[in-house]
């Protein structure tokens, strides 16, 4: 399976990613509403987050703490030509989601974590920061 492929598989709840972004479920929520990442939903409409929507979300924690508003992170991201990926649910990666543990799930964050390549942003550094005090 493709880098690509992986890092845009649906596979984090809400939950999860409110966890590994210190973000409520409502600024999620908003950032969702303004169109800014375009995660996937559950035939029952929960919403499923892949790896590019967690980055995406760091992202704009990071824009938000620099004091920028939503129409500033629009074009920011505009400007760095990064349009969110929609997550895509499709029959392959829906196996795989309800194939793997948790276990399982917290080794792939993990491994993406540490093999991660360099940002959009170029804010690798703070990603990887943000997110490695999980594993510990």
């Amino acid at each position: 399976m493709s880098d690509d492929i992986r890092r845009n598989m649906a596979l984090f709840p809400i939950g999860i990613v409110m966890k590994l972004t210190e973000l409520t479920a409502r600024q999620i929520r908003y950032y969702e509403q303004h169109e800014l990442i375009f995660p996937a939903r559950t035939e029952g409409k929960q919403r499923l987050f892949s790896f590019n929507d967690v980055d995406r979300l760091l992202e704009i924690k990071a824009l938000i703490e620099k004091g920028l508003n939503i129409a500033g992170i629009k074009q920011v991201m505009s400007l760095e030509q990064s349009e969110p990926v929609k997550t895509e649910i499709t029959a392959t990666s829906e196996q795989k989601r309800k194939e793997l543990t948790d276990k399982e799930l917290h080794q792939l964050l993990k491994q993406q974590v540490v093999n991660t390549g360099v940002s959009r942003t170029g804010d690798n550094a703070l990603i990887r920061a943000e997110l490695s005090r999980f594993f510990h």
